[in-house]
């Protein structure tokens, strides 16, 4: 090495023959450190080249190329100019290489090819004594330690991360490492100087080192530092290994991820976005506490950040991040328009979503957007909704239903559940919060919002009485200041408050009068829309199967048409009918026949309206079905006729009043008998016999259960009297009417003994009289030896009977009274008994031909069997 001021040279031989002695050298095997004994320079060493103070002179060995030397040389250059600070520039025969400082840790080396931005991080310390201990002489006597970490920058000072790379100690060695950056180390070296020398002081160098690589990662733009952190890879080397885990737990642990707010970070307190999504880190930025910057988010990053611990938001991270933050429910709609692009790219979002909160029009925040409503309208109708100061912020009544809030309304909540809902949408959403009104009402919960906003529902969408019938349960004010169910309340001006019996309406009655305020402020269609009683409501149903519609007596009415067995086809129905005063009857049933509906009602024969109606209204002090209408003639001393009560006739018809007689059951059956038997009716023998042919086709139709009918203890003759039904017969046969006076037998024709003798419990005529109780000899002749009987049957165009029939000149029956004159008899036999006179005759051959109501006829005819007599 020669200077301008003298030299020094270093020699191999003359160290080795300067140290011979020592003990060592065998030990070596002769070699020894050539650079350790600087000796004098020959006299005639020549100076330096002009324009240079010192120049260093390397002999060649055998063997050696200079151009390959100086190529290495040139290899090594760049490293050398960024390991030491003190030497600026290098030049290697005609080429030169120099270093430009910029201050702001970035160095730009002018090569021949250009220059090249590097960024750097340097650092220099002592070791401690304990770390150099097992070292050499000269690094126990020079413990210090310089590090620097080198990364290329390209044109716009983004880091290319290096990778494969070796530990420049300052020079390369053969210690592969795989980190971003190069390290230009003094760390201890193998005698060979290629590698690294375990222990103390290399692990304390590479700890250096480590901690010196976290300000090189704060030295490069914040964006771009996570291309500094090591990816997670299979070690080059030992060293690699043993450096990349310091590296990446020095970041772990230091403050430099940079925030989305602005700041930095540890990583193990930063989080970062699944998705690149700027607006969605924007909205985050002040909720979620460590949110990097939206960049971060890119995939290229992941691996990076996932190797120093940052926690990533996924979707369902997100609406946890977000939950239970007051927020506009404008910020809300930018939330979901940020995360949609998320959503629709990620198979499972829905699920993760699940919980995603959405701000009600009520100021609440419901947690997912399944069954959430959408206003599906203006939402000025929203905020002209009714309100109440106990309602909050938000909108009154629609505490009850989770309503969006229009503000916040966004295509993603629809496809994660929520539902598009108009006013009729609405309202039906309401059910439940209606239904449990009144409880919430008991709890003390105020419903004043609720009542307004289901009304207001109700009149947006024009639903009519009965339509929705759960409305009915609605908790509303009365006058009194209580609240009921709206079904139990009455509007101020109802016409059923004119018909309504006085404990009825008002406090504590089953209907209260609807509070003045709320009766003047809804229309009344909307008020009997909820249930309110504006006038008498109808029940449909068109498929019922259980009494259970809330109908006065229902069970009985359900009873009667057997519905258990055969229930009705539709149930059409007054509800309320109870609650009408007994002397507001007229009046009542004229409102009912005044409203289609109502009249419908009336209109059904066998329908609860008017089976109860014909039993319990109250008209002149008697029930419909007890009536008769003024024309009805035929049922004259069995019925009353009906006082004018101004009501039309198919009115008081359709509620029960007769117009004939029609027996359904066995209470139109004992009632009908008790009249027959009531002695202060005047009824006439044929009125009488005609009732009791209507009662005997009941029970032959099954209509009437005999065993189900309450008897009276009178029953009406022949004589048109009602007497003891302990004193009468029932007349099976008409012979034996000559053997009982007329009022001992009922007024009722023989056709029909069976069936009344069964349902009054009457004995029959025949089983009165002896088998053998025929009195008087007579002749047995055939009919058609009789020349009168052949006449008259040949004037009446009947065939004269086959067989005999048995003519006495006097007939007479035994009974225990005595013996009956009769004029004819029929015996078990069958054999018909006259006697020879033409009453006897004619009834006999009357019978005999099965004509008997002609015996009359031909009674006339026998005694005169002429066409004249015939036609007379």
């Amino acid at each position: 090495m020669v200077s301008t001021t003298g030299g020094v040279a270093f020699s191999a031989s003359r160290t080795r023959q300067a140290v011979a002695d020592m003990p060592e050298l065998a030990e070596r095997d002769g070699a020894v450190p050539v650079l350790r004994l600087a000796w004098p320079l020959s006299d005639d060493e020549p100076p330096p080249p002009t324009g240079f103070d010192t120049e260093v002179r390397l002999p060649l060995r055998n063997g050696m190329v200079g151009a390959d030397l100086l190529a290495g040389f040139a290899a090594q250059v760049p490293d050398l100019l960024l390991a030491l600070p003190g030497l600026s520039r290098i030049e290697i025969a005609d080429r030169s290489w120099w270093r430009e400082d910029t201050g702001d840790s970035v160095a730009v080396l002018h090569c021949p090819d250009g220059p090249v931005r590097w960024l750097l991080s340097r650092s220099a310390g002592e070791l401690a004594a304990a770390d150099v201990a097992g070292l050499g002489v000269e690094a126990r006597q020079r413990p210090e330690w310089t590090v620097c970490w080198a990364v290329p920058l390209d044109d716009n000072g983004t880091p290319l991360p290096i990778g494969d790379d070796v530990l420049h100690a300052p020079t390369p060695t053969e210690e592969r490492l795989s980190l971003p950056a190069r390290l230009i180390a003094t760390v201890p070296l193998e005698p060979s100087r290629r590698r690294l020398r375990p222990g103390p002081a290399a692990d304390a160098v590479l700890a250096a080192a480590a901690e010196t690589f976290v300000r090189l990662v704060l030295a490069s733009p914040a964006d771009q530092r996570v291309l500094l952190v090591p990816t997670p890879d299979f070690p080059k080397s030992e060293v690699d290994g043993q450096l990349r885990a310091m590296v990446v737990e020095s970041l772990r642990s230091a403050v430099w991820l940079p925030l989305h707010t602005g700041g930095v970070v540890a990583p193990a307190r930063a989080r970062v976005l699944d998705v690149v999504a700027p607006e969605l880190a924007e909205l985050l930025a002040d909720g979620v506490d460590g949110l990097v910057l939206a960049g971060l988010s890119d995939r290229r990053f992941a691996v990076r950040l996932a190797a120093v611990g940052v926690s990533r938001l996924g979707l369902a991270e997100l609406v946890a991040a977000v939950s239970g933050h007051a927020r506009a429910p404008s910020w809300w709609a930018r939330f979901y328009a940020a995360i949609e692009p998320v959503a629709e790219r990620d198979p499972v979002a829905r699920e993760e979503l699940g919980a995603l909160p959405v701000p009600l029009v009520d100021g609440r925040l419901a947690i997912g957007p399944r069954d959430v409503l959408l206003p599906d309208f203006d939402d000025e109708i929203i905020r002209a909704l009714p309100t109440t100061e106990d309602a909050g912020n938000g909108v009154g009544g629609f505490t009850a239903v989770r309503v969006a809030h229009p503000d916040a309304v966004h295509p993603l909540l629809e496809r994660l559940g929520a539902r598009r809902a108009g006013p009729p949408e609405l309202l039906d959403a309401m059910r439940s919060a209606v239904e449990r009104s009144m409880d919430d009402a008991e709890s003390g919960m105020d419903v004043t919002a609720l009542a307004d906003t289901v009304l207001w529902l109700v009149e947006s969408t024009g639903v009519r009485r009965g339509e929705r019938p759960w409305l009915a349960a609605l908790a509303l004010p009365d006058v009194d200041g209580e609240l009921r169910g709206a079904e139990e309340l009455i509007l101020p001006t109802s016409p059923l408050r004119a018909v309504f019996a006085e404990d009825a309406v008002g406090k504590d009655a089953p209907v209260g009068v609807l509070a003045d305020e709320v009766a003047e402020r809804w229309p009344d269609d909307v008020l009997a829309a909820v249930g309110v009683l504006d006038s008498f409501v109808v029940v449909v149903d068109q498929s019922p199967t259980s009494p259970d519609h809330g109908l006065v007596d229902e069970r009985d009415w359900w009873a009667w048409i057997d519905g258990d067995v055969s229930p009705p086809a539709g149930l059409v129905a007054v509800r309320d009918l109870d609650l009408v005063a007994d002397d507001k009857w007229p009046a009542a049933l004229s409102l009912l026949a005044s409203a289609p509906e109502t009249w419908q009602a009336l209109s059904r024969p066998h329908g609860h309206t008017v089976w109860w109606l014909s039993r319990n209204a109250g008209l002149a002090g008697a029930p419909p079905r007890e009536w008769r209408l003024a024309e009805a003639e035929t049922l004259a001393g069995l019925y009353d006729p009906i006082p004018d009560l101004g009501l039309r006739d198919d009115l008081l018809t359709a509620i029960g009043v007769r117009s004939d007689l029609v027996v359904t059951d066995a209470v139109d059956a004992a009632d009908v008998l008790r009249r027959l038997g009531d002695p202060d009716r005047t009824l006439s023998a044929g009125r009488a016999m005609r009732t009791h042919a209507v009662v005997a086709a009941a029970v032959r139709s099954g209509a009437v259960e005999p065993a189900e009918v309450e008897l009276c203890d009178r029953v009406r003759v022949l004589t048109g009297e009602a007497v003891p039904a302990d004193r009468v017969v029932m007349l099976d046969s008409p012979w034996l009417l000559a053997v009982f006076p007329a009022e001992e037998v009922l007024a009722a024709d023989p056709d029909d003994a069976e069936a009344l003798a069964e349902l009054l419990d009457l004995p029959l005529a025949a089983d009165e009289v002896d088998a053998d109780a025929l009195v008087g000899d007579g002749v047995a002749v055939a009919w058609s030896d009789l020349g009168a009987v052949v006449a008259a049957s040949e004037l009446v165009d009947r065939p004269v009977p086959a067989g005999i029939v048995v003519v006495h000149d006097q007939l007479g029956v035994r009974r225990a009274d005595g013996v009956h004159q009769v004029s004819w008899w029929v015996t078990e036999d069958g054999v018909v008994h006259v006697e020879d006179t033409p009453s006897g005759m004619a009834r006999g051959l009357a019978w005999a031909v099965d004509r008997w109501d002609e015996r009359h006829l031909l009674a006339a005819l026998l005694e005169e069997p002429t066409a004249g007599a015939y036609l007379a």
